[in-house]
């Protein structure tokens, strides 16, 4: 069974719950103050998805106060589920909490190193956009994917690097095949921080990072509404099945399956 964790404000956990159980595989929609009271035992899922929304009303940081909340009351349980190389995927609100979490991009030391700000166009972006997989095998969610086309809904999505050390940075990320998705143009190239194809201003188009075992993933553009093919905008041009967000999903489920927890 995979939990798909939930907060106030949390208003992606249904659609996930959807996408998860395509595949035969159960999903259960857990509020986070089950797992305080001990009413419910993180070990006891597969995997953990932190899905979309705005938790806790993104007071002070999006994302901020849920993950405080993981770090101060289930550090132990997270540190466990790590270490057993559970599957953890999180979008958009979810990569948020990841990235305040400490999960991302280096999870073995659980220490935040980046964040996600405010969007250079200062407000709430709601487009699609092309997505480039750059990873070059380590991240579990993206196989088979060369060029996706996901929407994003955020106002702070905006990767930054450390303040004085980006370059460094990057290239860590980049040696340790730690970064997945960039923003693109429609012809899979970068889209070089230009408007709308980068909708946020992100350091070097970053729109999807996996940390150090590739079973991290956080990524802002929503899979989960990428799903169907009848979700895309040119559904009535274009026949499909599935959409590209299909495959993330489908390749967190064979994840699951091929491992045996």
């Amino acid at each position: 069974m995979i939990c798909i964790l939930r907060a106030p404000g949390t208003n992606c956990d249904i659609e996930t719950k959807f996408c998860v159980e395509t595949f035969g595989i159960e999903a259960k929609i857990v509020h986070v103050n089950r797992f305080i009271e001990g009413k419910e035992k993180l070990n006891d899922y597969l995997g953990l998805i932190i899905p979309g929304g705005f938790s806790y009303g993104d007071r002070i940081r999006s994302g901020a106060i849920l993950a405080k909340i993981l770090t101060e009351k289930l550090k132990k349980d997270i540190k466990d589920f790590i270490k057993d190389e559970k599957p953890i995927l999180g979008i958009c609100n979810g990569f948020q909490v990841l990235v305040e979490a400490g999960m991302l991009p280096f999870s073995r030391k659980l220490a935040v190193s980046l964040a996600l700000a405010e969007n250079d166009s200062a407000k709430f972006e709601d487009r699609w956009v092309y997505l480039k997989n750059v990873n070059r095998g380590k991240c579990i969610y993206t196989k088979g994917i060369d060029v996706a086309f996901i929407p994003v809904a955020h106002k702070e999505g905006k990767i930054i690097l450390p303040i004085g050390e980006e370059e460094k940075f990057l290239k860590k990320l980049i040696e340790e095949d730690q970064i997945v998705f960039r923003y693109a143009k429609n012809d899979g190239k970068p889209a070089d921080g230009e408007y709308p194809y980068n909708p946020n201003g992100s350091f070097y188009d970053i729109a999807g990072i996996c940390n150090e075992d590739g079973t991290i993933f956080g990524l802002m553009p929503h899979p989960e509404r990428a799903f169907l093919g009848i979700h895309y905008p040119d559904w009535r041009l274009k026949s499909r099945e599935w959409g590209d967000g299909y495959v993330i999903f489908k390749n967190m489920i064979d994840y699951i399956k091929k491992k045996g927890f």
